[in-house]
Formats: C-alpha cells, structure tokens, sequence
C-alpha cells in the first residue's frame, strides 16, 4: 500500500474500532469491547507506517 492508503485505511480502522468499543461497552459487551480496543490500535500502527512511508518519501525526493 502506498502511504496514503496506508493512513487512510489506519483511520478508517480507528475509527471502526472506536464504534465497536462503544458498542460493547454500551452492551456490556466486553469481547467487542475488546476488539475494538485491538482495531483501534491496528489502525493507529497503519496510520503511522503511512506517515514513516510519506516522510521517507520526502527525504528520498530531496536526496
């Protein structure tokens, strides 16, 4: 994946693993709590390999 991909698929991840940890809480749903809590930070890592790529795209185009 290229990095935007990349930080747009980790945002999108975020943001599914928010949904599904507020509705396990809401449910008293402490596997989909769980779950969430592991998407979010899924997304979190692929948000930030998209930003380490567009920063080693930077200094590779400045090289």
């Amino acid at each position: 994946m290229g990095s935007m991909s990349d930080k747009v698929a980790g945002k999108a991840n975020e943001v599914s693993g928010k949904v599904k940890q507020a509705v396990g809480d809401a449910t008293d749903n402490h596997s989909l709590e769980a779950k969430g809590h592991a998407q979010e930070a899924k997304g979190k890592a692929q948000h930030a390999k998209g930003e380490l790529k567009e920063g080693a795209k930077g200094v590779i185009d400045r090289a």
